[in-house]
């Protein structure tokens, strides 16, 4: 591996800053090859800080061009300057520090500090990437009001952005160029700066906020596309209404910015004032973006929005504090798309994203606490745990408390906290001052890895009445954590009779230690537990149930989301034991039972049909590959739900028929739920169709490809025809590049439909794909759209037996870690169930990963999630 090792960071050396930065003036002159940076840092000497430090600025790839302290020149040998840090001894109390670098956007390729996309300038300062501009104290506690002056060619960007609010603008005599000043009241830290200089376009608005201020509205985009963004301009409407509403908080500027660049390595940035979003996340109409592209939207907008008070006006203290802000936000938006939306829909997605990618990273090496105690990478750490756990901590403590007390207590944290940078145990003792209750065993959850598992017995006697359930959680060990603590587990319970009637209502009971039990009388009938409603905690569940069970509470239970859950058990089942029989030599297992429930819910599905969307669906070769665990083979896995589907689409292939033609009326375009839910519908019905009668249900998908008047039934219709090998297939992906071809990001959908195109020749497929004129690694979406789709959303063929899928997505990795550390590292993550694997497939993973952790001058990004993968 990599020959310098990073330093380990851990939080408990956490040491508050010497210095303290009181006002920024940052003077930038922008040229693509060469930008000269002018930093007046106000500083003073901290004073719970060591009062004899020399200051240390931090720094990554800079060129040192000036340097005076009040305005004199320091002298040679009262600093020391590398390109990564700048240290200057024997300064005073109170001093203004001038520093003068020059970097080159144009060639900065990791898309991290200053860079250029498409001609347009553009920042990203979270977490460590303000020091790629300017040397300065890089971290979040340090924060500071600051004034940005910009100087560029008119021509060549005639627009100049930055946080806050715009205060001065002119031309330069003579020159060319021109200039503006922007400034921004709230204390902030580095990260969160932001300057974007272009030629855009912009679609505006405005807000009237409940005091009276009128905030003036702006998403900035490519030229020619401005219309493609009046569903985000919505979106951040909305947002701002419901965040007045549903927490008090209103926006405090008089102007607030989105900006979309085609090259950004994350979904968007919440930059104070000025937003900066990978244009995926907001440019939409209806024959250029899907309904889950509409909910992207809808959802990043409000979440970016969101951490205007969440992040911004209440940052974190160190980046070990990252959930404080990032699974605070996520809650935050996911109640607003609940309350946009369908609660109990938007719930159950929720929940599979967290299955798909908290779940498997817990129970892998990548494992780490929602608050982690130590990391060599921060970037690493931008995870599924810190955002979707979080979110759920977030949940359990509102159900603990109460919805009421929940609010009184993010009232009070904005009261105190407002213009600091707090941590966690700040935020969770809001809550137990207003409730009164202890939360010291519920940090538990912020300071242990892993998924607990609550395994469930019950007893039951019927001449008495009396039902008992038994509790009893474990967690697993799990790297840096071999011994765990009980963790504090809300469970919201009811019970339903075998006759489908209800015999307990919905209550709570909390699992405070490693067992507990909860004991019900009068109960004559055998009562059917119905656990973990609205799932109230993120843990997996054991228990054994009586055959029948689980179609009994998905027919009956009176909670959504314990009816689709009910559905999805009683499909794994099914799945598990037909892998089983497969890996013995057998026949899968009958389905017919299952398509009974399925056939009935189809039947219903027009009084909810975003749900029936949901509960038909059969669980991903994903999903049960988590839940068989260990000694994974991906081509039994896949075998197994092929046949199931199959057997399934030709039990139901009558009512999903009837039920898809009902669906196939035209109708006008509506991004909203309840019209994205009646296309889902259908989608998950045209694919039982396709699996019933593939040479029939391919003309059906291929027709309503043809007759599409919005993006998202035609991208369903090439779903439909992905395990088609017929030339219906080949002909509608011809023709989807031959219409769509000149836009990015309909191209990435293509891309993307190819990487999960299965059988034995996807891995030939994506390798040919490589090569495709309009493919490039200087583009995170285009890489992330096939290379990560394959290895993520492709089981059998990044899996293959032959270990070909391994090589191909390591040679990318490789390739993409010279030019973006960022992308590479997280694209690496796909290989953490690698362990998990059968054995053939395990030895050929894991010599790919020894072979690439083996290669000279790996990034530290890269080279710190082999290390972990490997351990």
């Amino acid at each position: 591996m990599r020959t310098e090792t990073p330093p380990i960071i851990r939080l408990t050396d956490y040491r508050v800053p010497d210095f303290l930065i009181d006002h920024v003036d940052l003077d930038f002159r922008l040229q693509p090859e060469r930008t000269m940076v002018t930093s007046r840092l106000a500083m003073r000497r901290n004073p719970a800080g060591r009062p004899d430090a020399s200051l240390v600025l931090d720094g990554d790839d800079l060129t040192l061009t000036g340097l005076a302290v009040d305005g004199a020149p320091v002298p040679a040998q009262a600093y020391n300057a590398t390109r990564d840090s700048l240290s200057i001894d024997g300064l005073g109390d109170r001093f203004t520090l001038t520093v003068e670098t020059e970097i080159n956007p144009a060639a900065n390729t990791k898309l991290m500090g200053l860079y250029r996309s498409n001609g347009v300038y553009c920042t990203q300062c979270e977490a460590d990437g303000f020091r790629r501009i300017s040397y300065f104290l890089d971290r979040p506690d340090v924060m500071s009001t600051w004034r940005v002056r910009m100087e560029a060619e008119k021509a060549e960007a005639p627009l100049l952005l930055s946080n806050g609010n715009p205060v001065e603008s002119g031309e330069i005599t003579g020159t060319g160029r021109h200039y503006a000043v922007w400034d921004d009241p709230h204390k902030k830290p580095c990260y969160l700066f932001a300057l974007v200089a272009g030629d855009l376009d912009a679609f505006t608005g405005s807000h009237l906020t409940p005091s009276g201020r009128k905030v003036t509205l702006n998403v900035y985009v490519e030229k020619g596309k401005a219309e493609r963004a009046a569903y985000a301009m919505d979106a951040l409407i909305r947002s701002m209404r419901w965040d007045e509403q549903a927490f008090g908080r209103e926006y405090d500027l008089d102007l607030f910015n989105i900006v979309a660049v085609s090259d950004f390595n994350m979904g968007a940035m919440e930059n104070k004032g000025l937003n900066i979003f990978n244009d995926r996340y907001i440019l939409a109409s209806p024959e250029t973006a899907t309904d889950q592209d509409y909910h992207n939207i809808e959802a990043i907008v409000a979440h970016e929005y969101f951490h205007n008070w969440t992040g911004n006006r209440i940052t974190c203290r160190d980046w070990f504090q990252l959930c404080l802000k990032e699974g605070l936000t996520v809650f935050r938006d996911q109640e607003f798309s609940s309350d946009e939306r369908s609660r109990p829909v938007e719930r159950i997605a929720n929940v599979q994203t967290l299955r798909a990618a908290q779940f498997v990273e817990d129970a892998g090496p990548l494992a780490h606490p929602v608050r982690p105690q130590t990391y060599k990478e921060i970037n690493n750490f931008y995870t599924a745990t810190v955002y979707n756990k979080g979110s759920e901590l977030i949940q359990m403590i509102r159900l603990l408390i109460g919805p009421e007390a929940f609010r009184a207590g993010m009232d009070l944290y904005f009261e105190r906290h407002d213009g600091e940078a707090a941590v966690v145990e700040q935020f969770i003792q809001c809550f137990a001052d207003v409730s009164g209750r202890d939360f010291a065993p519920f940090m538990r959850w912020y300071d242990q890895a892993g998924t607990p598992v609550v395994t469930v017995t019950s007893n039951h006697n019927p001449e008495t009445g009396r039902y008992t359930l038994h509790f009893r959680q474990e967690t697993r060990p799990t790297p840096g954590q071999p011994e765990k603590h009980p963790q504090v587990i809300p469970i919201r319970l009811g019970l339903i009779g075998e006759d489908g009637t209800e015999l307990a209502p919905d209550e709570l009971f909390v699992l405070e230690g490693e067992t507990g039990s909860r004991s019900f009388t009068g109960l004559t009938q055998r009562p059917i537990p119905s656990l973990f409603r609205g799932f109230s905690a993120p843990v997996k569940v054991v228990i054994d149930r009586k055959e029948g069970d689980l179609l009994t509470l998905a027919r009956h239970d009176v909670d959504p989301f314990n009816r689709w859950q009910a559905l999805q058990d009683a499909a794994t089942d099914l799945l598990t034991r037909s892998v089983r029989a497969i890996g013995e030599g057998k026949a899968p297992l009958d389905s017919t039972r299952l398509a009974e429930a399925v056939a009935s819910l189809i039947a219903g599905s027009q009084q909810d049909p975003a749900f029936a969307a949901l509960a038909i669906g059969l669980p991903t070769e994903g999903d049960l590959a988590r839940e068989i665990a260990t000694e994974i083979d991906p081509e039994a896995i896949g075998l197994a739900i092929d046949h199931l589907r199959r057997a399934m689409g030709r039990l139901v292939r009558e009512p999903a028929s009837r039920a898809y033609d009902t669906l196939s009326q035209p109708v006008p375009f509506s991004p909203d739920g309840t019209s994205a839910g009646r296309r889902a519908l259908r989608a998950q019905l045209l694919r039982y169709i396709v699996a019933a009668d593939p040479e029939g249900g391919a003309r059906v998908a291929l027709g309503q490809y043809e007759q599409a008047n919005n993006m998202t039934d035609r991208v369903a219709a090439l779903t439909a025809l992905l395990p088609c090998e017929g030339p219906e297939r080949e002909a509608a992906l011809a023709a989807f590049e031959k219409a769509y071809g000149a836009d990015a990001l309909i191209l990435d959908m293509w891309f993307a439909l190819q990487a999960r195109v299965p059988g034995s020749g996807s891995v030939a497929r994506v390798r040919a794909l490589t090569a495709h004129p309009k493919f490039t690694l200087a583009n995170p979406n285009r890489a992330r759209s096939l290379i990560a789709t394959f290895a993520n959303g492709n089981l059998r063929g990044f899996h293959a037996a032959d270990g070909s899928g391994y090589q191909l997505v390591a040679e990318i990795i490789d390739a993409l870690d010279a030019r973006n550390p960022q992308i590479a590292a997280r694209m690496a993550t796909a290989f953490r169930t690698w362990r998990n694997l059968e054995s053939g497939r395990r030895e050929k993973a894991g010599s790919v990963l020894r072979t690439l952790a083996g290669k000279a001058n790996l990034s530290r990004d890269l080279g710190d999630i082999l290390e972990r993968t490997l351990s």
